[in-house]
């Protein structure tokens, strides 16, 4: 199958070629392009996503998908909207994996190690198989944050789990059957809120909103019509955009809203 499209103002014509191959969905074979995501996959078979599509970005986590290859005995785990197909390949997706949640009182619990143990004390049955890690579609190391959690070191463990997306499959693998990004999540926001010192820069633009520094610009975009408002979005030297790859200290140059 080829496809052309245009690219650019140019219209440079560029010529995408794929070939069909088969994979299985929870059994059942369907023939597809090989270029396409796991999730375009089945979306082109015919299926119809309700539940697990999410962000479609790989970021929300929504649609964890465990997969085996041919002559391989190995699991394998990806993001349907990230992992692209492969011949042969039989799957199903777990876009919800029934783990268990804690409620918590956020204002009352305490910023200690204790206060974790006790709404998940199954965080003590891990037996450091790192069964979680090798399922984790995102690299996170998660049996390195689950020991952080257990010595109490509530940065160190924010710092290993913060590219977590909850897709659960970690705890679909866990021998101690505890939820560790649950745990995770609830460690990040202790220690952010409760531990962490308060960014500066952030009470600074707090008060620059209460003093109403943002009142006019807000209400000048308010009052503006489409075409100048998609003028003002085009425009470079309107809204200047931060590069991919700058540096932490880049700032734009015009600074009157920051």
């Amino acid at each position: 199958m080829s496809t052309t499209a245009p690219i650019g103002e140019d219209k440079i014509v560029a010529k995408v070629t794929s070939k069909h191959v088969p994979i299985y969905v929870m059994g059942k074979r369907y023939d597809v392009p090989d270029s396409l995501t796991i999730m375009k996959a089945m979306e082109y078979a015919g299926y119809k996503f309700i539940r697990g599509c999410g962000c479609r970005g790989g970021i929300c986590g929504a649609c964890g998908t465990v997969y085996k290859k041919p002559d391989d005995y190995k699991i394998h785990v990806g993001l349907a909207c990230q992992t692209v197909v492969q011949e042969g390949m039989h799957l199903t997706q777990i876009p919800f994996y029934p783990a268990t949640r804690t409620v918590f009182d956020y204002e009352q619990t305490p910023a200690v190690a204790e206060a974790v143990f006790k709404a998940y004390p199954e965080l003590f049955r891990c037996v450091a198989c790192n069964a979680c890690t090798k399922i984790c579609p995102m690299d996170v190391p998660v049996m390195d944050y689950v020991a952080a959690i257990k010595r109490g070191d509530f940065e160190k463990a924010t710092e290993l789990s913060f590219d977590c997306i909850q897709c659960g499959l970690c705890a679909s693998r866990c021998m101690a059957e505890m939820a560790q990004y649950h745990i995770a999540q609830m460690v990040r926001r202790i220690y952010g809120g409760k531990i962490k010192p308060k960014a500066t820069h952030l009470a600074v633009m707090v008060d620059n909103v209460k003093a109403g520094k943002f009142k006019d610009g807000l209400e000048q975009l308010k009052k503006a019509d489409v075409a100048t408002l998609k003028q003002l979005y085009m425009s470079k030297d309107a809204r200047e955009i931060e590069p991919n790859m700058s540096e932490d200290e880049w700032v734009p140059t015009n600074n009157a809203y920051l």
